[in-house]
């Protein structure tokens, strides 16, 4: 797959993820696709844990932004360095930073999707 429509695909998942969009988030992803988010937590089925997720963003944040810093394609897969400004509901705001691994199938779709980053730490900041 040319390293440009991997790219191209990688600005898809994180602006339908900043856009809240699950429809265009969902069809990204394989029908078995799997994401770690944050690595560490244990994985889901993209397809099952996507409603209660999307549900949690738009009810506790007011605004989301996850912004690829840079993107690094290699084969079938590619890495983006991303940062996160978030404001919840209850007017605090945050920030974080982190890495996501995304893995394609060969028909172009979303396998798997790991990302490293300190989530606690965000909640932290934002529940004060």
């Amino acid at each position: 797959m040319a390293s440009q429509t991997l790219e191209t695909k990688v600005n898809a998942y994180f602006t339908a993820l900043s856009s809240r969009d699950e429809a265009q988030w969902l069809a990204l992803f394989a029908d078995d696709g799997l994401i770690c988010d944050p690595v560490g937590s244990p994985p889901k089925l993209v397809r099952e844990a996507s409603g209660q997720f999307f549900a949690l963003l738009q009810q506790f944040y007011e605004q989301l932004t996850v912004s690829p810093q840079a993107i690094f394609v290699a084969g079938d897969g590619a890495a983006a360095q991303w940062q996160m400004q978030v404001l919840a509901k209850n007017a605090r705001s945050g920030s974080a930073a982190g890495i996501s691994v995304f893995e394609f199938n060969q028909a172009g779709r979303l396998k798997k999707v790991s990302s490293y980053w300190d989530e606690a730490a965000l909640m932290a900041k934002l529940k004060g």
